[in-house]
């Protein structure tokens, strides 16, 4: 299985830290994110890892290079001419290099201590998502859980992770534009093709320069 790190977004809520340099570049607790991506990424087994590029994406591939010291194989999909694609168009993008095969997606701008699973298996689902408690920035959550499948509506909503592994067969003959994946999970799951898993380990979404600070200062 191949991992995809979404690192193409503007960072605009980091403002201005990512004024100069792209948001999973960051540093948290003396290492850029990403770095923690890519070393995790490594331990669990993963060998290929894409990751999307947009702003100021020629020093994530300055920084990172091919991958080798931190024993991956990094490709790059480049949307620095279009701009950032968003989640979903960013992933629609990536699917020559992505393969046939169901792959993982973990955003750039999260930090945990989840182990990725090389060898997960999808089974008839479309996707497999990630859920972790409510951070305070999002207490309403976004999605519901009841027996490993994921609900649009539920009484009790956890908060999506930005991690998941998906079928290719989600974004089959789907258009490369700028799109999210939201809408495409909602109607995925009001299918019952999603299911999920709730994480209750660490885990922090790394969206303003304070919850950065916070993190560091922990």
């Amino acid at each position: 299985m191949k991992a995809m790190i979404l690192a193409a977004g503007r960072g605009e809520r980091m403002r201005p830290l990512t004024d100069t340099l792209p948001k999973p570049l960051l540093e948290v607790r003396g290492k850029a994110l990403i770095v923690w991506h890519l070393e995790r990424l490594a331990k669990c087994g993963f060998k290929e890892v894409i990751i999307n590029i947009a702003h100021f994406g020629f020093k994530i591939t300055e920084a990172l290079g091919d991958g080798s010291k931190y024993g991956v194989n990094i490709t790059y999909s480049d949307e620095q001419n279009e701009g950032a694609l968003e989640s979903a168009g960013g992933i629609i993008k990536a699917l020559p290099l992505l393969g046939d095969e169901s792959f993982l997606v973990v955003n750039g701008d999260i930090f945990c201590d989840y182990d990725f699973n090389p060898d997960f298996d999808l089974g008839d689902k479309l996707a497999h998502l990630i859920l972790v408690p409510n951070p305070e920035h999002n207490l309403k959550g976004d999605f519901g859980l009841k027996d490993n499948l994921v609900l649009n509506e539920a009484d009790k909503k956890y908060t999506f992770s930005g991690i998941g592994y998906y079928s290719t067969k989600l974004f089959s003959d789907l258009e490369c534009k700028k799109s999210a994946l939201a809408p495409l999970l909602k109607e995925a799951i009001a299918k019952n093709e999603v299911s999920g898993e709730l994480f209750k380990k660490m885990w922090h979404d790394i969206g303003t320069p304070q919850r950065l600070e916070n993190i560091n200062n922990d």
